[in-house]
């Protein structure tokens, strides 16, 4: 259409419902019978329940039920699919057995949820202890090769160069060699709406409106895990409150609300803790990476080794990011996993594996150009990667639409890169502020899923455009509000945006959510085709029905929210009110071109300034300029707004957030916003965004590919390159604290 809203800044169709409190969230939901569970955990990280006393609380005012391994709620086999490996595969209550500090080990239910709370204080459990073993950084010498899985992992991988025998031969013969180690804690989602589930049971039919990201999916697990088929689970979550991840899979505190509500046979809501969720919803995975980079003298690199060790496969930096990083001749990526760990189980977190790696990588780079005496952007320039990597060079794919160089120089000239002294610790501001500036590289694969949409047009002149996904405040609606309009030609405000409820159309696989930064190039093509199907049957509904003013009539054609065939024109929504008042339109199911021909992958450049006070080593990131490639942008506030998150989520990891796991016990002693420290709006600067907007046709029609992970990948290292060039002193341990600057002699880390 003419004047098309792609590309623009419009305001988020659900802003005005968010900001005046009206947008209702899972917590939210009070239906009549309502009664409140609260979650008990172990106090242990390793051992037996021996008893519980539930004497006490069972006489408090209020209390209906309690379950605990004794008492048990039945719950059927393990999660189905990706979930198994994401997700607790253990049911919550199934056995005595106690794995780490924070495992649900009861729920109390009562009339009110401060009953239930105050009934769950006064249970006493008595254990045999058993040693915990909760250090990662103790358990990394002693890591294994995981098991081989169905997922795309296939670790390890090498890539040689002919007649080059190994690696470590590689990395000899390399002129100029770097290596280093680079670690994270782990690190927890966060997200401001805690998870929630309210669940309500019909027979054997079950409503839950809950806190997911994928709401098809979420429908599966319960089901399984119930035993019913997966039409009769109704999930509803018509607002999220952030998930990154967290909110993908389904967790223990909502089997259970859902398990408790079928055994009352009245609604139950199960909210946790703030301390709860660190435990009992799953975290990011600790790592620790060993890069090494081989290079000839002027820059070129002939070797790359990354050593990853981490808590889980799906935190594995190795083939997810350095794979798709920079051109080698020769290559090796290898993950081993601690085992046997009392702690909490890991799942994905925003960017899993890319965030991670970027910061290894990344830093791995700028180390390299200071040994060669290169700027930061030239090396990583005469590396440029122009097709995937692989051990078959038949599978080597050339990346379509990549303008990463792009990105270089234009943030490079908006950041004033060139008026930068390379040498560290040469500027020293007003205050005793010693000033640094650092760049970094991101990559993202790229993917599109299954899915379907279905367009209806209204008696009433409005369209619905209706999906099962989600939005955690990534701006979905806004996005099929301005693909409805720009396919149908009529004003943001008559399109009706549906999402957030598992019978919402959904693809042949059933397992589509808001993840993997997918759901903007998965949904907008499959919103144009539906569009063109909805088009087509309401254009038979004109001819065929015989109340209608076209009926009968040839050459009827739709334009701009109207029907004509040139003598009688009629709106949509007047037809269809002459014609009885029914919806018409078509349900579209779209999905990825398989086999692709391209590899792709959005990219984007970071570029970042730091203060770091010489004498107490306060650091606070003064500037950051991100370019961005990712093709169509949809709508350039939402986009902003995702790619300005991810900044704040790399500052965060960079200088801030850490779980805090007693290695004796397991207890994660800073499960609280008070000591869990992340970024807030004095931590962050106003962050310059660009959009390149150079569309990938062979993506997809429209052209747009994901970027709500891209902006955490790398921004991280930038930050941390930034620090070193401002003190000297690389660090290498995240997060970049004042005393580990204040006690690392400069020029060593």
């Amino acid at each position: 259409m003419t004047n098309s809203p792609i590309g623009s800044t419009l305001n988020r169709v659900d802003g005005p419902d968010k900001v005046t409190g009206a947008a209702r969230y899972a917590g939210d939901e009070s239906p009549t019978g309502l009664v409140h569970g609260h979650l008990v955990l172990a106090t242990i990280g390793n051992g037996t329940i021996r008893s519980m006393d539930t004497g006490a609380a069972r006489d408090h005012t209020g209390v209906l039920e309690i379950y605990t391994p004794d008492n048990p709620l039945p719950l059927h086999g393990v999660p189905p699919g990706v979930a198994f490996y994401f997700s607790e595969t253990r049911r919550p209550l199934s056995d005595h057995e106690v794995r780490y500090h924070g495992q649900i080990v009861g729920l109390v239910i009562a009339e009110t949820p401060e009953q239930a709370r105050d009934a769950a204080a006064l249970i006493t459990v008595d254990y045999e202890r058993r040693p915990a073993n909760a250090s990662f950084r103790d358990n990394v010498d002693d890591a294994v090769v995981p098991e081989p899985t169905p997922l795309p992992m296939g670790l390890p991988i090498t890539i040689l160069a002919d007649g080059v025998p190994s690696i470590d031969a590689a990395l000899a013969a390399s002129p100029v060699t770097v290596t280093a180690t680079y670690t994270h804690p782990a690190r927890h989602h966060n997200a401001l709406e805690p998870h929630a589930a309210v669940a309500t049971w019909d027979g054997d039919r079950l409503t839950i409106h809950s806190t997911t990201q994928a709401p098809a999916a979420h429908a599966i697990e319960l089901a399984q895990a119930f035993a019913v088929p997966a039409d009769h689970v109704h999930v509803v979550n018509p607002h999220v409150g952030g998930g990154f991840g967290g909110k993908a899979f389904t967790w223990g505190p909502t089997y259970l609300a859902a398990a408790a509500a079928r055994r009352l046979g009245r609604p139950v809501k199960v909210v946790p803790t703030r301390e709860q969720l660190h435990t009992t919803t799953g975290h990011r995975s600790a790592a620790h990476q060993t890069v090494t980079l081989g290079s000839s003298a002027d820059g070129t690199l002939n070797a790359i080794r990354h050593l990853s060790v981490t808590q889980a496969i799906g935190e594995d930096p190795g083939t997810r990011l350095t794979m798709k990083a920079y051109a080698t001749e020769n290559l090796h990526v290898s993950l081993r996993v601690t085992t046997g760990l009392n702690v909490p189980t890991t799942t994905i977190l925003r960017a899993p594996g890319e965030e991670t790696g970027s910061f290894a990588i990344e830093c791995a780079m700028d180390e390299l150009a200071i040994e060669l005496g290169l700027d930061p952007i030239e090396l990583r320039t005469r590396n440029h990667l122009t097709h995937t990597l692989s051990p078959d060079p038949a599978t080597r794919l050339p990346y379509s639409n990549k303008h990463l160089i792009e990105c270089y120089r234009l943030g490079a000239r908006r950041f004033g890169w060139d008026t930068r002294n390379p040498a560290p610790r040469s500027t020293l501001a007003t205050g005793g502020w010693l000033v640094g500036t650092g760049m970094a590289g991101a990559v993202l694969n790229a993917s599109r899923a299954f899915t379907a949409v279905r367009v209806s047009f209204r008696p009433d002149g409005t369209a619905a455009v209706a999906t099962s996904t989600a939005d955690l405040g990534t701006g979905m609606r806004t996005v099929l509000a301005i693909m409805g309009t720009d396919s149908l030609g009529i004003p943001v405000d008559r399109i009706r945006p549906l999402i957030g409820d598992s019978r919402l159309p959904v693809g042949p696989d059933a397992v589509y959510g808001a993840q993997g930064s997918a759901a903007t190039a998965t949904v907008a093509p499959v919103v144009r085709d539906a569009a063109a199907d909805a088009v087509e049957e309401l254009i038979n509904h004109a001819v065929t029905e015989p109340r209608s003013p076209l009926h009968g009539r040839d050459g009827v054609r739709y334009t701009a929210g109207d029907l004509t065939d040139g003598a009688t024109t009629i709106g949509f929504g007047d037809l269809l009110t002459t014609t009885g008042g029914t919806d018409v339109g078509a349900t579209t199911t779209s999905g990825p071109v398989t086999p692709p021909s391209y590899a792709f992958a959005s990219h984007a450049a970071h570029f970042c300034e730091v203060r770091v006070h010489r004498l107490t080593g306060e650091i606070r990131v003064s500037r950051m300029t991100t370019v961005v490639d990712a093709g169509t942008i949809v709508n350039e506030k939402t986009a902003r707004n995702q790619i300005v998150g991810g900044v704040v989520w790399g500052i965060g990891p960079a200088l801030f957030e850490s779980a805090h796991v007693e290695p004796d016990t397991g207890r994660i002693a800073n499960a609280n916003f008070a000591d869990y420290l992340v970024p807030v709006n004095a931590d962050v600067p106003d962050v310059d965004v660009v959009f390149l907007d150079h569309p990938d046709t062979n993506f997809s029609p429209l052209g747009a590919r994901g970027l709500g992970e891209l902006g955490t990948v790398g921004s991280a290292a930038a930050v941390a390159n930034a620090v070193h060039h401002a003190t000297g002193i690389r660090v290498r341990d995240l997060p970049i604290t004042p005393e580990k600057l204040l006690t690392t002699p400069t020029g060593q880390a």
